[in-house]
């Protein structure tokens, strides 16, 4: 769920795929649809697929089954296309829906620039001399505001370093060396899509995902950082992700709970619960 919620966070549409060969709703199925009513996601289409692998009375109930499992939910008004990708049937369907149905929203470029950053990685193979290295590379998309290759910006969360006895958060600052999206190598990278910028930070530093989580922006523009915060709460009436249906549980004090904000995934504590 962590991961399904962390990405639904850059995304502008959803493409629902069910298997028309399963009874519908399997959990993963019921634990999608759950992570984008949560980030609030309203572009989405229903995909039928498989359909070459059952009869036409079986599609039908499989049909039948998702209007019923989606009705109530943020994807009752989505349309539901058949298709069999294997075999391209309904391909040209599909992608004029995607066209139709979630639509390009409106940037802003004139913002400060604030990147979601989903991924990070080192992208030198083994063996290469030190003057070959390339710097990290950190992976998003841009919400709003231009970066510039060239730029200088910094990646917020910092990383945490002791002073004195004290734990502090030391600003991790680089330039943008590089900029690809879409394929393609970029001098100025604009809203929408996923973005991939190369830096000039020690690459051991970005590997493995290291990054995923924080935000990227000008030094100066970037949000606060909070350890501590209070929230308004709604929960689920029912686990998801499980087989079996179970009822959500009340939330206890000093019970760790995972919190997903943006593309971060953490962990808290709840300090203190009061009504309202």
């Amino acid at each position: 769920m962590a991961t399904m919620l962390s990405g639904a966070a850059i995304m502008d549409g959803a493409v629902l795929v069910i298997a028309a060969n399963e009874t519908c709703p399997q959990p993963q199925t019921r634990e999608h649809l759950t992570a984008l009513d949560i980030v609030g996601v309203k572009n989405i289409i229903i995909v039928q697929n498989k359909i070459d692998l059952v009869s036409e009375k079986d599609a039908i109930k499989n049909y039948e089954q998702i209007m019923d499992f989606v009705k109530g939910t943020c994807a009752e008004n989505a349309p539901i296309i058949p298709v069999s990708a294997h075999h391209d049937i309904n391909i040209d369907v599909l992608i004029k829906a995607m066209e139709d149905r979630i639509p390009t929203p409106e940037r802003d470029t004139d913002k400060p620039p604030l990147m979601y950053i989903a991924r990070s990685f080192d992208i030198n193979k083994p063996g290469l001399r030190p003057h070959e290295l390339k710097g990290g590379v950190v992976g998003g998309s841009l919400m709003h505001g231009v970066l510039n290759t060239n730029e200088e910006i910094e990646i917020s969360p910092g990383r945490k370093i002791e002073i004195e006895g004290k734990q502090v958060l030391e600003p991790i600052r680089t330039s943008v060396h590089a900029a690809f999206t879409g394929g393609m190598s970029v001098d100025k990278a604009t809203p929408g899509g996923l973005l991939a910028i190369g830096t000039t930070l020690d690459p051991a530093r970005a590997k493995s995902d290291s990054f995923a989580g924080r935000v990227v922006g000008k030094p100066g523009h970037l949000p606060d950082v909070l350890d501590s915060f209070n929230l308004s709460i709604h929960l689920l009436k029912r686990v998801v992700g499980t087989i079996e249906e179970k009822n959500v549980e009340p939330l206890k004090t000093n019970e760790p709970l995972m919190l997903t904000v943006g593309t971060a995934t953490t962990v808290g504590i709840v300090t203190d619960i009061r009504e309202n």
